[in-house]
């Protein structure tokens, strides 16, 4: 299973002009690409790795007034909402010519309910979690934070 994970300050999903999905203020938007060796528990890792990266900035929290160097904290330790948009793309072979193949990418039946697994999961972890449309043509919008953006493969 392979994520592009964006730390932002707000996304949001549409599909023919009708949003789907937003989340508002600092969190993650996860693009999830499965392959056909992926499980349910291939999934869950998935979600438990990005949700737990530490990519933000501790001021985030609320401050002890101690002084002291704010520390690195995940999406997790803020309880930052998340927006998981499935995209097949991020298994494109471009090793030859110049039309991607999606032989890597799993067929829908299989993709769509690890999708799900990864929202469900990191709902299960108490994360508000907005999600896109699955094989719909969507419009992402976001601003991302940094730049930060972190692509992670999970077997």
């Amino acid at each position: 299973m392979r994520a592009v994970i964006q730390r932002v300050d707000g996304a949001s999903v549409s599909v023919d002009g009708d949003e789907v999905g937003r989340i508002e203020g600092p969190g993650l938007l996860i693009l999830v690409g499965v392959t056909h060796s992926d499980t349910e528990a291939t999934a869950r890792r998935l979600a438990q790795k990005a949700y737990d990266l530490r990519i933000f900035d501790g001021a985030l929290a609320q401050q002890d007034g101690s002084g002291e160097r704010a520390k690195e904290m995940s999406a997790s330790d803020l309880g930052l909402p998340v927006l998981v948009v499935s995209q097949f793309t991020l298994y494109a072979d471009t090793r030859k010519g110049r039309r991607p193949t999606w032989d890597a990418a799993a067929p829908g039946p299989v993709a769509e309910p690890l999708v799900d697994v990864v929202a469900a999961e990191l709902r299960a972890r108490g994360a508000h979690v907005a999600t896109g449309r699955f094989g719909a043509d969507m419009r992402v919008a976001l601003v991302n934070d940094g730049p930060v953006t972190i692509i992670i493969d999970v077997d």
